[in-house]
């Protein structure tokens, strides 16, 4: 992992959310350019930043370096939805995701 993976996972992030950079960037507080800057590699957000664009995208930071998960918000909503079912219905989504997963 290096600075890019920063400045493209912010992307990734914001185009499945849907946001502009423009958009983004007032809604976290800054001038309109402050996510092109960092998309751009012109600069990086300072750690108090880098927290409040995780909260901005509703994960974690340990979300946001998991580079095994494309979309963490969507993980997290589906995590949570499965946490709520009982032994039974655990025990059929897990054999329903296996052989979703030999196609």
């Amino acid at each position: 992992m290096d600075i890019d993976f920063v400045r493209e996972r912010i992307t990734q992030l914001r185009l499945q959310k849907g946001i502009s950079e423009y958009k983004m960037s007032y809604d976290l507080g800054h001038s309109r350019g402050y996510i092109n800057n960092i998309s751009s590699g012109k600069t990086l957000p300072s750690m108090s930043e880098f927290f409040a664009i995780c909260d901005y995208f509703e994960i974690s930071p340990i979300e946001f370096f998991d580079t095994k998960t494309s979309n963490p918000k969507l993980s997290q909503n589906v995590l949570s939805t499965i946490g709520q079912l009982n032994e039974e219905d655990l025990e059929l989504t897990l054999s329903i995701t296996k052989r979703l997963l030999q196609k």
